[in-house]
């Protein structure tokens, strides 16, 4: 499938700001299950200081802001080649050892909530692959979609304490649970082509565990199945703040507001 994507973040502020530095992991990958035939990010108001690949093999783009803005906009686009692979990214590769993706953050961690999810998901199941198709399952039967409980510092344990969550928090809940298997687990920032309608209000979110003998495997705890051919993976990481699309600082206190238009369509 041919997917065309055009995503623009704008950021304004009631005040000029200072100086602003982000990091922005726009850049999907061209791997298994996908290719890039072209791919522009243009950057209003800034400048691109440099450009590279993270220990996630993410490509990673760092721009500056100079004084005296007041609106600031980031706009991505290109059309990316997919394939229906049920879900399977394959091999592992990039900088960071398959071992890391056990360790767990502070969004990650797992307590009695995360435990017992992940004692349930194993209960007579003897594969890891079934371990993890039960582990999706469950959780989205406990943490119902669903806005305006959580946010992007929302925890694991906290969201399943909501008992109400986004593709982010599922994500969360699926990386904790899936290390204390001691299956290796990562986040995934993304698109998703959805059936009922082109505009969007924000990218997606999902997760990926390794699995002995075939590799990666993608898991959308909020839409109940493996990523198919509508599913562009961007960028990894071990939660959230490695994978988002855009992160960084600045000077100066004045309020920030942030409107997103985003379209994906075949």
């Amino acid at each position: 499938m041919r997917l065309t994507i055009a995503h623009t973040t704008q950021y304004r502020y009631d005040h000029p700001v200072q100086y602003a530095l982000q990091q922005l992991r726009l850049t999907p990958k061209s791997r298994a299950g996908q290719a890039v035939v072209s791919w522009d990010i243009h950057v209003d108001g800034g400048r691109e200081e440099l450009e590279y690949d993270d220990h996630h093999n993410n490509r990673v783009a760092l721009v500056s802001f100079g004084d005296g803005r007041t609106e600031i906009s980031i706009r991505c686009e290109g059309i990316v080649e997919t394939a229906d692979n049920s879900g399977v990214v394959g091999a592992h590769g990039g900088y960071a050892p398959l071992w890391l993706f056990l360790r767990s953050t502070p969004l990650t961690r797992a307590g009695n909530n995360v435990r017992k999810l992940a004692r349930q998901a194993a209960g007579d199941h003897s594969g890891d692959l079934e371990k993890l198709h039960a582990l999706s399952r469950l959780i989205g039967e406990t943490v119902l979609w669903e806005t305006g409980y959580t946010h992007s510092a929302t925890t694991a344990e906290e969201a399943i304490d909501h008992g109400r969550g986004v593709c982010q928090d599922h994500a969360h809940v699926f990386v904790a649970a899936a290390r204390a298997l001691g299956i290796p687990a990562r986040y995934v920032s993304g698109y998703l082509m959805m059936d009922d309608r082109v505009e969007q209000d924000a990218s997606h979110a999902w997760a990926e565990a390794h699995v002995d003998g075939i590799g990666w495997i993608g898991f959308d705890v909020s839409n109940g199945i493996s990523p198919d051919e509508r599913y562009v993976r961007v960028a990894t990481g071990l939660d959230y703040t490695e994978a988002a699309p855009i992160s960084g600082l600045r000077l100066g206190e004045s309020p920030e507001r942030m409107l997103v238009t985003l379209q994906v369509q075949q």
